[in-house]
């Protein structure tokens, strides 16, 4: 990584080149540019996606600059970009996808700023997960992502509840409109999983599980998971996976 370490070092205010890791493309696999001013801490997170065999790291950089550079020149399927690099990171994502309205932006941050989260969400992030998130957390996100679905983590999403303002009453009213079914599929959501999962808990099919989160984004007026299951948190019953009028098969 001395390479990269360098490339990315400003002299006398010039910027190196990021360095390019990879040229090829193999089918079905997801290519990933890392962008984060801390070399070692970029080293770590190359690192840990390489040990994946169907993610290949196919640049690094360190700037906001770079991440549009980048992504540009390798035409990514998701780009981890560090919230607090050079330039800033909802600078990057809209520079990202100004270029490359294809790639998914996944954010990675080492506080939990509401501000920021719902900026980034906003301003077109895919996802969204804490610096201390474990390896296999990490490479979740990412075919969670590349799967076409939103990811924020679980304990990002509590502590963004934990420090948000009391809940806007009419959110109440929204609530009350979802059925038992429609309840157990948001609580599933607001734990953090996906579709497939939750069809897998419910013994429905994918497309069912789709079916009912179209419904339940309508009902609660929001446009992703990830903001319903910022309004869901702590809303619902914790108990209604466990309730004695749930079937069996739902609270397994």
């Amino acid at each position: 990584m001395l390479v990269s370490y360098l490339a990315c070092q400003k002299a006398h205010g010039s910027r190196g080149k990021p360095v390019i890791l990879s040229l090829g493309h193999r089918m079905g696999e997801i290519r990933v540019v890392v962008i984060d001013d801390h070399p070692l801490f970029r080293a770590g997170v190359t690192h840990t996606l390489r040990a994946d065999p169907g993610i290949t790291v196919v640049g690094e950089g360190c700037s906001a600059t770079d991440a549009a550079e980048q992504a540009e020149q390798h035409r990514p399927d998701i780009m981890v970009l560090d919230m607090n690099m050079p330039g800033g990171g909802i600078a990057a994502i809209r520079e990202v996808l100004a270029r490359c309205p294809q790639v998914k932006p996944l954010m990675l941050t080492g506080i939990v700023d509401n501000l920021q989260v719902s900026s980034a969400m906003q301003g077109g992030a895919w996802g969204y997960v804490m610096k201390g998130v474990s390896g296999t957390e990490l490479i979740q996100s990412l075919r969670t992502i590349h799967g076409g679905e939103r990811y924020i983590a679980p304990a990002l999403a509590a502590s963004l509840f934990a420090a948000s303002a009391a809940p806007v009453k009419p959110a109440h009213d929204r609530f009350a409109a979802l059925t038992a079914r429609e309840e157990q599929v948001l609580a599933l959501i607001v734990e953090g999983l996906s579709n497939k999962e939750i069809g897998g808990r419910l013994e429905l099919s994918e497309k069912t599980v789709k079916h009912y989160l179209t419904i339940v984004l309508d009902k609660l007026n929001v446009r992703t998971r990830v903001q319903a299951a910022l309004l869901a948190y702590g809303r619902l019953n914790p108990a209604v996976l466990a309730s004695p009028d749930t079937p069996s098969y739902a609270r397994a």
